[in-house]
Parts: structure tokens; C-alpha cells; sequence
């Protein structure tokens, strides 16, 4: 009886040892598909801003799930060049990551526009859930055969306007304002429906143009517009929230297809893990922020009959840019917020 005992836990002891040596090679073959890899992320927002909170906290996630592995170093302020430079570098391969606005996005595929129409989210909670759903995973898997991977929306929250000139109370107040805009063919029809002369340019040139004057305003989120100092140069805010302002994490498509699938997974799971912590830092910043702009700035509401007025303006530019974007997407957009709004 003693001796069967025995031969049972030797067996037992035996099937153990196996198991564990089984899990130390698969645990060993993971960490031999993690490779010595350093990755350079470009984006033109300062480090200080949400955004760069969220890069730092993507980029200690991967090096912490690589064993130290990857390291991603993070080049801020537009120091590699600008968005549209940066875009290209992604889908040549000579650059690993970058970040920028959909409507700049768009101009590799005109999906990305839909996050960019006039007044379409009510807030950002309505634009996370398109997002992180089957429409929004679609339109990020979508730009692969243009040579980038979307690794899921940032947030840079709503944009606000912004000028040296006057406050805008009302829609003729934006009637004549030079206004820079992004290079977007759906933000240079915007503001001339509004009556402005767009001026498109890169983020890198604004500064210097609102301080020389050479333009009157622009439109940013108020988290960008405190960390770009937008304050010392000009002298009003107005809290017209017209558009909100996605930032797909964006990837070369070239670097991607050269990971081992261990390595994706960290890429992965590092870009979920930063995506919710930049969006909770964007959140947190919008209050702080006007907090701190209205003791340097003269800061307006726009009432709710004049938001309606804005709105009912700039609908030929929704309607246009609907079908651009493609007629299914928008209508899928449209009936998953009317579905969100019915509390369904």
C-alpha cells in the first residue's frame, strides 16, 4: 500500500516538474520574441500637455511589459518635424509612432473626418464609446493598406476659439477674423461658412503668427491653448465647442510587421493602458485649464440660442462632408449616438 502511495506522488511529482518546465520554455520562448528594440514617437503638443502625459505613460508601459526591452523615446513639441512630415515618415517607415488630429489623418483616408463633423458629439464620453466600438476599430483597422496601424483615439477634447481682435458673443463676431485652421478640407469650409478667412498651417508656425499678427485667432482645445501659452499673444477666449478634436495613436505599419506577435501584444496592451489614462489627464485638464486662462484672458460663454445659430450655420458643411467621409459611416455614427442618447 506504502509502495503504490509512493508511486502515486512520484507520478504526480513527475507531471508537476513536466508542467513547470513546459511553462518555464513557453515563458522563456515569449521573452526570447521580445527583441532589444528602441522606438522613437513624434508628436507636436508639449510634453507638459495631457497628450505627453499619456506618450510617457505609454512609453513606461512598454518598456515595464518588455522586461526593459522597448524603449520608446518620445520626441515632443514638433522637434522631428511637423504632423503632415510626420505622417509620412509612419508610412515610409522612418519614424515608429506619432499622434495628430483626425482631420490631418484624413488626408490618408477621409473616414477619420466623421470624429471632425461640426457640433456632432455632445460630449466626450459620446465620442469615446464611437471610438472604442465596432465603427470606430473599423475606420482605425481601415488605414493599414495606407501603411499605418491605429492604435486606438486619444483625446484632445473640444476645440474653443480664440482671438486678439473680439470676443465672440455672436456669429457675426467671427465674420472677418483671420483665423488659422489645421490643413483640413473640412476646417478651411468650416470657418469660411462662418464668415472667417481660414488660414491652414502647421502647429509649429502658430505662435509666431498670432504674436506677429499675421493671423487673428485659431481653434484648440483649452488644454493645448494653456501648455502652447496662446495667452501671451492673445487677448480673448470663447467657449464655442464646435468641434471635438480626436488623436488616433498611430503606428509604421513597416515597424509593425517586423514585431513578433509577443511584441504586439505589448504595443497593445501599453496603448489601451495609456489611451485611459490620457483621457482622464485631458478631462482633468479642461477645468483646471479655464481656471487658470481667465486670469489671463477675457473668457466668454456663447449663449444657447447663438450655439444654434453656429450649428444651423455650418449644417451644408456637416451635410457635405458626410458623404465624403461615406454615407454608411455617417449613418452608423448618427444611430449609434441616437441609441446612446435614448439611454439604450
Amino acid at each position: 500500500m506504502k509502495t503504490q502511495h509512493i508511486n502515486t506522488w512520484r507520478r504526480a511529482f513527475v507531471g508537476l516538474a513536466a508542467g513547470a518546465a513546459l511553462f518555464g520554455a513557453l515563458t522563456t520562448a515569449q521573452a526570447q520574441d521580445i527583441k532589444e528594440r528602441n522606438l522613437r514617437f513624434a508628436f507636436s503638443l508639449a510634453q507638459d500637455h495631457p497628450f505627453g502625459t499619456g506618450a510617457k505613460a505609454f512609453a513606461d508601459a512598454v518598456a515595464k511589459k518588455s522586461g526593459g526591452k522597448m524603449k520608446v523615446q518620445l520626441f515632443p513639441g514638433a522637434v522631428l518635424g511637423s504632423d503632415p512630415q510626420n505622417l509620412s515618415a509612419i508610412r515610409g517607415g522612418t519614424l515608429d509612432f506619432t499622434s495628430m488630429a483626425t482631420g490631418l489623418v484624413a488626408s490618408v483616408d477621409k473616414q477619420q473626418m466623421v470624429f471632425d463633423l461640426p457640433f456632432l458629439f455632445n460630449n466626450a464620453q459620446e465620442a469615446y464609446a464611437i471610438a472604442d466600438g465596432p465603427i470606430g476599430r473599423k475606420i482605425q483597422e481601415d488605414l493599414a493598406p495606407h501603411g499605418v496601424i491605429g492604435l486606438g483615439l486619444w483625446d484632445l477634447g473640444f476645440r474653443h476659439m480664440t482671438n486678439s481682435r473680439r470676443p465672440i458673443a455672436k456669429l457675426e463676431d467671427v465674420q472677418g477674423l483671420k483665423i488659422r485652421v489645421i490643413a483640413s478640407p473640412i476646417f478651411v469650409d468650416l470657418f469660411t461658412t462662418l464668415g472667417a478667412n481660414p488660414v491652414p498651417m502647421t502647429f509649429g508656425e502658430l505662435y509666431g503668427a498670432l504674436e506677429s499678427r499675421t493671423v487673428d485667432g485659431q481653434d484648440n482645445p483649452l488644454g493645448v491653448i494653456e501648455s502652447a501659452k496662446f495667452a501671451e499673444v492673445q487677448k480673448y477666449l470663447s467657449l464655442t465647442r464646435h468641434v471635438y478634436t480626436g488623436m488616433p495613436l498611430l503606428m509604421s505599419k513597416k515597424t509593425w510587421d517586423s514585431l513578433s506577435e509577443a511584441e504586439r501584444k505589448v504595443i497593445r496592451e501599453a496603448a489601451d493602458e495609456a489611451k485611459k489614462l490620457q483621457r482622464e489627464a485631458t478631462l482633468a485638464k479642461e477645468g483646471q485649464a479655464i481656471d487658470s486662462l481667465k486670469k489671463t484672458m477675457q473668457v466668454n460663454e456663447v449663449s444657447a440660442a447663438e450655439m444654434n445659430r453656429l450649428r444651423e450655420k455650418v449644417k451644408p458643411v456637416v451635410d457635405k462632408f458626410s458623404k465624403e467621409v461615406g454615407e454608411s459611416v455617417y449613418k452608423q455614427v448618427s444611430d449609434e449616438l441616437a441609441r446612446l442618447r435614448a439611454g439604450k
